[in-house]
């Protein structure tokens, strides 16, 4: 699956390579490293001088070894103190270290921290710990805070990085989506050391090898450990990307996100539709088993005409409409979130107090109450999609943010598999970094679910025309973790979306077909997609606030042709000359056109000459067509 890790003496990752190439489309010949030097678990003594270990040379012991993941532990002694290590690795990706450091007679420490030294080259951007995602900093320091939803960071480029999330034992799942400081973070009492734990990164220095290094650290900071402690720095890894892009897929996919009559969605172009709630088969909220019949007949019909139907359904609020609503009363809070109550009247009538009060639909009197997080509801959760797989005929879902974790999200990809042909799986997230959702990017806060998604959509407050684009790459495209997306807020921007591929949805906000039409009459989906990010894109701007992303038509028997999105974030109208690679591209400079079909609401017919300075008015662009 495109990456590898190697395991050192004591238990932590010695080597991680990646075989991504920066297209993102394919696997290339060898590998990046994504690491400078191994992992270290370090403990300081009062003077600041590592207190020495010897690690079991024996280690690591592997305890498990099947086709889907593998489990090890190592050991080691020395100062008094005593650290263990279990360790657990899934097929996606993600790696659980549990780290228990128990100290064997009094110790005073100045520090207890994990360190990451990152190869320069692969630490390009970052995302997490309140730090928007884009290009990374030189220096970064962040501290613990129960009233910000953030205890993960992601480092890495667009073919190789990885998130390190700082656990303990009292971890839990806090609230999302509005509710976060109903149930926020657990300080971790290892990593938090009431509030003296920091994480730092700082891009100088030197790995062991005597290289370029950035160092990531977290830090625990000073304390004093008592004889027969143990404290718990535990973290889990998520190592990206998680899988190849499929551009062909993503732009053979046309979404409409409505429930409407099938003659109106046929008419429109699109092939996928996505039934939200609140409407006539699917009114109430997470709760799609009242209209059973009513859905079969619009999924059956839409199968004959060649569509895939799939449902708004979710674990975060449920309707006050679900028939078990009183027997998961009576469970206490294992299923529903305890909260301060009100909202509509027939929820402060029939439950009284304590619960939190969530989406609610005038029209239906639909009122939703939220959930606690993880709990036995999951079970029921998955086997109500078996059984609309089965019965219903559903061919996946939309997920309106998340509020579970990746082993239901796996049992849902797996339920789905099993029972479907070619189902999919879209997530859509609000921007969540503001006060109330805790200051979280809604990518770093999801990136545990990507692997089991088929595309995003980022979504309302994400700021399409003010942002970078760099932030644009890493917060909002899903391309450096293997996904694709589209565009919410007010319509996205079309220009810069056909950057990195997006579009606007049907009907929700702006207008693809325009696009559409254009990538039908190019051949978008028989084309290979080389972006601004990719080392071997062949047409150049010279500039980084001016990029450009090639669609490569190659066919056996016919001339090459190539589809240049161009798109600007300079505060200015830029005269821009490509610098073009025609050898890549096969194509003649001297017989060779740039034609811009007219595309409404989006640019007039245009042609240049290879020669010619392409003008770019600020946050619009191009889509021109390259060909002799």
């Amino acid at each position: 699956l495109g990456r590898s890790l190697e395991v050192g003496p004591d238990g932590l990752p010695a080597r991680i390579r990646s075989w991504f190439a920066t297209e993102m489309t394919r696997f290339a010949a060898k590998p990046v490293e994504l690491l400078a030097s191994p992992f270290r678990f370090r403990v300081d003594g009062p003077d600041g001088k590592e207190i020495a270990r010897d690690a079991d040379p024996t280690g690591p012991r592997f305890t498990a070894h099947a086709p889907g993941a593998a489990a090890w532990e190592a050991e080691s002694h020395g100062g008094g103190l005593a650290v263990r290590v279990s360790a657990r690795m899934e097929f996606d990706g993600f790696v659980d270290f549990r780290v228990a450091l128990t100290a064997e007679k009094d110790v005073p420490v100045s520090d207890i921290r994990l360190e990451i030294p990152l190869d320069p080259d692969r630490a390009r951007y970052m995302m997490g710990l309140g730090f928007k995602g884009g290009e990374r900093p030189e220096s970064f320091d962040w501290s613990w805070d129960p009233k910000r939803n953030q205890d993960a960071l992601w480092v890495g480029a667009v073919n190789a990085g990885l998130q390190v999330s700082l656990r303990a034992e009292n971890y839990s799942r806090p609230l999302n989506t509005n509710f976060y400081l109903s149930k926020p973070l657990n300080m971790p009492p290892s990593w938090g050391n009431d509030g003296r734990g920091t994480v730092t990164l700082r891009a100088s220095g030197a790995s062991q090898g005597g290289g370029a290094v950035v160092l990531l650290a977290a830090r625990s900071g000073p304390r004093t450990l008592r004889a027969g402690e143990t404290l718990h720095f535990d973290f889990t890894l998520l190592l990206t990307p998680f899988k190849l892009l499929d551009p062909a897929a993503h732009f053979s996919q046309r979404y409409f996100h409505a429930y409407k009559p099938l003659d109106e969605v046929a008419a429109s172009g699109a092939n996928v539709i996505n039934i939200h709630h609140a409407n006539e088969i699917n009114p109430y909220i997470n709760y799609p088993f009242l209209r059973p019949e009513q859905m079969k007949a619009y999924i059956d019909e839409a199968h004959r005409r060649g569509f895939k139907v799939k449902i708004y359904d979710t674990v975060r609020e449920l309707s006050n409409r679900a028939a078990e609503l009183f027997a998961l009363r009576s469970l206490g809070h294992e299923v529903f979130s305890p909260g301060p109550g009100g909202g509509y009247s027939w929820l402060q009538e029939h439950l009284g107090s304590d619960y939190i009060a969530a989406w609610f639909v005038p029209e239906l009197k639909d009122a939703a109450v939220i959930n606690s997080g993880l709990s036995r509801w999951h079970n029921y959760y998955i086997e109500g999609l078996d059984w609309l797989a089965r019965n219903v005929g559903i061919d996946g879902l939309y997920l309106d943010d998340v509020a579970f974790d990746r082993t239901t999200m796996k049992r849902i990809r797996k339920v789905l598999d099993r029972r479907r042909p070619g189902p999919l799986i879209d997530l859509h997230s609000a921007n969540q970094y503001n006060p109330r959702d805790g200051f979280a990017s809604s990518a770093n806060l999801y990136l545990e679910h990507f692997p089991f998604l088929d595309r995003l959509w980022f979504g309302e407050y994400f700021d399409y025309n003010g942002s970078r684009p760099d932030y644009w790459l890493v917060e909002m495209s899903g391309i450096p973790f293997g996904l694709m997306g589209e565009m919410l807020q007010d319509g996205g921007n079309p220009w810069r979306g056909m950057v990195f591929g997006m579009t606007s949805r049907l009907p929700w906000a702006g207008d693809p077909r325009p696009l559409w039409k254009t990538w039908d009459d190019f051949g978008i989906t028989s084309s290979e997609m080389l972006g601004w990010w990719a080392d071997a894109c062949p047409v150049r701007t010279g500039r980084k606030d001016v990029l450009a992303t090639v669609y490569l038509k190659k066919k056996q028997g016919a001339k090459p042709r190539a589809l240049i999105a161009l798109a600007s974030w300079a505060p200015e109208t830029a005269d821009v000359h490509l610098a073009i690679d025609w050898k890549a591209l096969g194509l003649d400079p001297k017989t060779a056109v740039f034609r811009a079909p007219a595309i409404d609401k989006f640019q007039p017919a245009a042609e240049f000459r290879p020669a010619d300075a392409v003008r770019v008015e600020p946050g619009k662009g191009w889509l021109l067509v390259l060909g002799d």
